[in-house]
């Protein structure tokens, strides 16, 4: 709740525990937002300072634990450290590449009086520079010298607010836009420039706009989004990083020219240093062609238990365009990023640094409060559901509105899958599952079963225009896995 809260706002969210394992369970959370580049800051007690340096009930090292998955975490050794350590958390989580900080308070430290005159210090976050013009010459002249060039928006354009900024980037210069499963809607995937998603396990259709492409101009892109051997692997291909924060070193993203000052800043001045204009190309239109035929596809099949294609198709007739999808880390994860169609920032969510299981319930319950004026949708499969399928108390007792749809196949269908294609078979991914409408009625929220693929949209539909939280349990034929890498793995390019 507290990532998705900072990635919606980009005012980092907060959340506390007891110590030992209270404070062991805010790990998985915490390293997810770290990975993902979103603001958080953990807080947690810790056993008083006058048993902390021998064994002790429930004492654990928690800063040495915190350390590697936070950009800083520490311990509060005197309360009139409190406003400047707290100070410093929030600095250190919303500036530069933003991420996870976390505190421990020992319990005799927090139980110490501090004086009238201790306030809060206010947090002062500062805001980069113009780019430098010197470096914006030096990418004007790799991209002068490109022929295909093709833009790779990341989630770091969507946090930078550089939506607008690079829309204007590619309509004046005619490129290609293509962006990571976490920048999903950055670039509106209904614009004559895009070119999908980029990020699946195997060559999907977008990586051929990379094959044919000289120069990638990399645009808050982050090398923990997807692996960029995916589109460069031979690495010969000249890539501008347009970024806040310098690029991270591999042999396949390999910079010539970066440029890190405000994302939309950098665009214009780069447009309006380059002379040229491109052209898209036939094979631009192609790919979108069949992403739209595979979604069209789907949306009229109506066999049962229904297919992944159906199950997007008819998500995204439900949903508005700025209307929010959460979806789970799973074979769920894979069908929606690649071909759900996202018009705004923000309005698709994946979890793609740690690609963690179990986020989106409580993630949703996060999104609606942040943006109480938006319908908000968790998808997840029946495996991460059930991770966190407390929160529908939560998202009850709290009155929070929200829809959740668990694509059933009672099974980890995304292990399954890269097992069958890794070894041909699969071993111990199946389980069973309650009864999703009863479990749903216990917390007092709505349930429907769907049994039909005509059922589905009414469902979706009915459950998203109640002001109540909604569960819907859809069975799905993940047949279709095997099926659509096989195809994948039977293209061939150039287009």
């Amino acid at each position: 709740m507290a990532e998705i809260h900072g990635r919606l706002t980009g005012r980092a969210g907060v959340c506390s525990s007891t110590l030992g394992p209270g404070a062991i369970n805010l790990l998985l959370g915490t390293a997810d937002a770290n990975s993902n580049s979103t603001p958080l800051v953990a807080l947690s007690a810790q056993v008083g300072l006058s048993r902390i340096y021998k064994e002790s009930h429930q004492s654990v090292d928690l800063v040495s634990m915190f350390a590697p998955i936070t950009k800083w975490a520490d311990m509060v050794l005197t309360a009139g450290a409190v406003p400047e350590m707290v100070r410093k958390a929030f600095k250190v989580a919303q500036t530069e590449r933003p991420g996870a900080v976390f505190l421990a308070v020992p319990e005799d430290v927090e139980a110490l009086f501090v004086t009238d005159d201790t306030a809060p210090l206010a947090v002062n976050i500062p805001r980069p520079d113009e780019p430098s013009p010197s470096q914006i010459a030096r990418a004007a002249t790799v991209l002068n010298g490109a022929s295909r060039p093709i833009l790779l928006a990341g989630h770091g354009a969507a946090r930078s607010g550089a939506a607008d900024a690079l829309l204007r980037f590619s309509e004046l210069l005619g490129l290609p836009v293509a962006t990571s499963f976490h920048g999903k809607g950055v670039f509106p995937d209904d614009h004559p420039n895009a070119l999908g998603a980029v990020g699946f396990m195997s060559h999907d259709y977008v990586n051929f706009g990379f094959d044919e492409a000289d120069v990638i101009i990399s645009v808050g892109y982050e090398l923990q989004e997807f692996d960029p051997l995916r589109i460069n692997p031979h690495g010969d291909k000249h890539i501008i990083h347009l970024s806040r924060f310098p690029a991270e070193v591999d042999a396949h993203y390999d910079v010539e020219v970066g440029v890190q000052a405000d994302i939309s800043r950098t665009l214009d001045a780069l447009a309006a240093a380059t002379g040229r204009r491109f052209e898209v190309g036939a094979s631009g239109e192609k790919i979108r062609n069949l992403l739209a035929d595979e979604l069209s596809r789907g949306a009229v099949d109506d066999s049962f238990p229904l297919k992944p294609q159906r199950i997007v198709a008819d998500t995204r007739a439900a949903l508005d365009r700025s209307d929010i999808v959460l979806a789970d880390t799973g074979a769920v994860k894979m069908w929606m990023a690649r071909l759900y169609p996202t018009y705004e920032p923000n309005t698709c969510l994946v979890s793609n640094g740690l690609s963690t299981m179990g986020f989106a319930l409580p993630g949703a319950l996060a999104a609606k409060l942040a943006m109480p004026d938006r319908r908000v949708l968790a998808a997840a499969g029946d495996g991460a559901f059930l991770m966190n399928s407390q929160e529908i108390e939560t998202a009850v007792r709290e009155q929070i509105p929200l829809a959740v749809l668990i694509w059933q196949d009672d099974a980890y269908g995304l292990i399954k899958w890269k097992m069958n294609l890794e070894i041909g078979h699969d071993v111990a991914t199946d389980f069973s599952n309650p009864d999703f409408v009863a479990y749903a009625q216990s917390f007092g929220a709505r349930g429907y079963q769907v049994r039909a693929a005509t059922d589905l949209l009414p469902m979706l539909n009915e459950a998203l225009a109640d002001n109540a939280v909604s569960l819907i349990a859809c069975p799905v034929d993940y047949s279709e896995n095997l099926r659509l890498t096989a195809a994948l793995g039977d293209l061939t390019g150039p287009f």
